[in-house]
């Protein structure tokens, strides 16, 4: 069966660094449309980036220019950098991969962004 296994939360201090995995087993990641989501407390989840399949990225607004996303084909792993964070970077965060109807979810790693 399909499993995403986040890994790489934690506690950061403000402007500092974080990154995340996703290991996916039962698919293959350069088939997926592959991304980071958050939640943050009282909040919507929402997208954070995106890898498509032909390689495109996009970005929320809120971290565009600090954070990357990144697929490694031959571990089938997605990874998101995240530098320069931010207290409103405090989240659980989840990897999602897509195709077609299918959505396949992990089950969120932490991340807080405190002094």
């Amino acid at each position: 069966q399909v499993q995403l296994v986040e890994s790489g939360g934690g506690l950061v201090q403000p402007r500092g660094s974080l990154r995340l995995s996703c290991a996916a087993s039962g698919l293959t990641v350069s088939s997926y449309r592959m991304s980071w989501y958050r939640q943050a407390p009282g909040k919507e989840r929402e997208s954070v980036a995106i890898k498509r399949i032909d390689g495109r990225t996009s970005y929320a607004d809120s971290v565009l220019g600090r954070f990357t996303i990144a697929r490694d084909n031959a571990k089938n792993t997605v990874y998101l950098q995240m530098n320069n964070m931010k207290s409103e970077d405090t989240a659980v965060d989840y990897c999602n991969a897509g195709a077609g109807g299918t959505k396949y979810w992990g089950q969120g790693t932490q991340v807080t962004v405190s002094s």
